[in-house]
Parts: structure tokens; C-alpha cells; sequence
């Protein structure tokens, strides 16, 4: 497989997991909102490895010059 598609995928994985993170969150907002936090803290470093492995993406399909 090329690495284009690896990231492809490993982005698809980490898109399905801050999904959940932040659906779990907001239910957990009204009953424990220690864990709502801490979801959304897990949730952050997800969306940051996320914004890491579109750059590295961009940075592959765009030529040298």
C-alpha cells in the first residue's frame, strides 16, 4: 500500500474515534463532568494527530519543485 493511503486510513480510524469522544463528552456533560473533560482532553490529542497526518498528506501530494 502507498503511504497516501495508509494515512488515508489511519485518518479515518482517529475521525471514527474523536466521534465518539466527543459524543461521550457531551453525555457524560450532565452526570459526571470529570470524565466529560477528560473525554474531551482525549478528544483534543486525537484532533492533533489527526491536523499532524493531514500535513503530512498535503505535504506528499503537492510536487517538488
Amino acid at each position: 500500500m502507498s503511504k497516501n493511503h495508509l494515512l488515508k486510513s489511519h485518518q479515518e480510524k482517529l475521525n471514527n474515534r474523536y466521534l465518539l469522544l466527543i459524543e461521550q463528552a457531551y453525555n457524560l456533560r450532565q452526570t459526571d463532568h470529570a470524565l466529560s473533560d477528560d473525554s474531551e482532553f482525549k478528544a483534543m490529542k486525537v484532533l492533533h494527530k489527526i491536523n499532524k497526518i493531514k500535513f503530512l498528506s498535503r505535504e506528499q501530494s503537492q510536487p517538488i519543485s
